[in-house]
């Protein structure tokens, strides 16, 4: 009887230090933007310097937050899953070095610059978010252009390029690749429109 009593209070011991430890807490998730234009034609060199302006971002799309969508006009957020960065910051760089690297313009700096420039490219994010409500998800991007002649302030041309990628897998990290796949073609298309653009200043 000893024995069964001592058993017992073992395991009731035992049940008692399962019930104290902390719940397991999912590990939070940190993403990045990094994606390059397929190398393309060879674009003639332009004797230009493009000024790169830090991107604005629409409401709803100006934080580190990962946004996604289940139904029209309804924005969410993943709880564990950020950016490292708003969105627009990270695209700052990756604009200015896919131009760079085109080898279209004489050099391509970021504003605020002290070099002067005969151009400059203003961009807006209108989106990037994960769209649930089809399947699989599709991550959809969006993103305003203006290129702008810097010393008359003359918009040269305006553009909207939108790209959809469906995503590899239903969750976050899928939605990453999706929007990395997906910034790489629109930046080529941006390259495009900037070194065409410029050839009417």
């Amino acid at each position: 009887m000893k024995r069964v009593i001592a058993g017992c209070a073992v395991i009731a011991l035992l049940a008692a230090c399962t019930a104290l430890q902390p719940p397991q807490v999912e590990q939070a998730s940190t993403y990045v933007l990094e994606a390059m234009p397929a190398a393309g034609a060879q674009r003639p060199r332009r004797d230009l310097v493009l000024e790169v302006s830090m991107p604005r971002a629409r409401p709803g799309f100006d934080t580190p937050q990962m946004a996604y969508t289940r139904r029209a006009n309804a924005l969410d957020y993943f709880a564990r899953h950020r950016w490292a960065d708003t969105p627009a910051h990270m695209l700052a760089p990756l604009l200015a070095q896919a131009l760079e690297q085109s080898g279209s313009f004489r050099a391509v700096v970021q504003s605020p610059s002290l070099a002067t420039a005969q151009l400059r490219l203003d961009t807006e994010l209108v989106r990037l978010q994960q769209d649930f409500s089809a399947r699989p998800s599709r991550v959809q991007l969006t993103l305003r252009a203006q290129l702008i002649d810097a010393d008359t302030r003359r918009v040269l041309a305006a553009a909207e390029f939108d790209e959809t990628e469906a995503a590899p897998s239903d969750d976050p990290y899928g939605g990453v690749i999706a929007a990395n796949r997906a910034l790489a073609r629109l930046l080529e298309r941006l390259v495009a429109f900037c070194t065409e653009a410029g050839a009417a200043r």
